[in-house]
């Protein structure tokens, strides 16, 4: 009956985040790099279009959802029940584990910033995406406001596209490349986590459109209008991050 102990709990609920993140990611990797390209194909205004919206987007937009609330559920959850989950991290003077500890918040808090872009940006704008293509269908009139509710979902889908690079390996790296990461003081763990934190602030108010507007003639956007942009992105963010990991985490 190992399950129902400390570390049994938190093992089981390692493993639902995992399966519940693989669910999340895999989809969003979907819509990115098959539905999207694929639906263009049809035309804003095909017939064969809305019925894909509102038979599979809507299906798989279910499951995307709900996989990242259940994702971030068990990862609140693993920490909740883990002893001294932060301690290292908030501790003063060096000690061993900080670096693993600033990795994994800022993991963390990326990964809740993608889990706001689903339910307060994807999920508010699709809703009007597939009420617009079910009307249409029944033989109404199409909703003006469905091509701009569906610009502000894809921007936003794009933008977790792009954070989830960096998202995954500092999850990952916390216990498979972080761990040995020993020596860095708070100060410098700090210094890292905040400038993450600004990257991915500048990168989220760019996505919504704050800094220079939705049009694709805004040049900002760049990053968002393919998917292929999008993966030359993510990676040169993660590149950045792991790089000044790399300077503030080793003598």
């Amino acid at each position: 009956m190992e399950l129902l102990t400390r570390v049994g709990l938190t093992f089981g609920f390692r493993w639902l985040h995992v399966l519940a993140g693989i669910t999340w990611i895999g989809l969003l990797y979907y819509f990115n790099f098959v539905q999207v390209p694929a639906f263009a194909a049809f035309g804003d205004e095909g017939k064969a279009r809305n019925i894909a919206i509102d038979k599979v987007a809507r299906r798989a937009l279910w499951w995307f959802r709900w996989a990242s609330v259940a994702t971030m559920l068990t990862g609140l959850i693993i920490v909740g029940i883990t002893e001294n989950y932060m301690k290292k991290f908030m501790a003063d003077g060096s000690a061993s584990g900080i670096a693993p500890n600033a990795s994994i918040f800022v993991g963390m808090v990326i990964a809740l910033t993608m889990g706001a872009n689903v339910w307060m940006v994807i999920w508010k704008n699709q809703k009007v995406v597939l009420a617009n293509a079910a009307n249409v269908l029944a033989g109404g009139e199409a909703n003006p406001a469905a091509a701009g509710a569906g610009r502000a979902a894809l921007l936003a889908s794009r933008q977790n596209t792009i954070f989830s690079v960096s998202m995954l390996f500092f999850m990952v790296g916390t216990s498979h490349f972080y761990s040995v990461f020993n020596t860095v003081t708070p100060g410098k763990a700090w210094t890292f986590v905040l400038i993450a934190f600004a990257l991915v602030a500048v990168f989220e108010v760019n996505a919504l459109g704050i800094l220079g507007g939705k049009a694709n003639t805004n040049k900002l956007l760049w990053c968002y209008e393919s998917h292929k942009n999008a993966i030359i992105t993510a990676f040169s963010l993660w590149a950045v991050l792991w790089i000044l990991s790399e300077i503030l985490f080793k003598k």
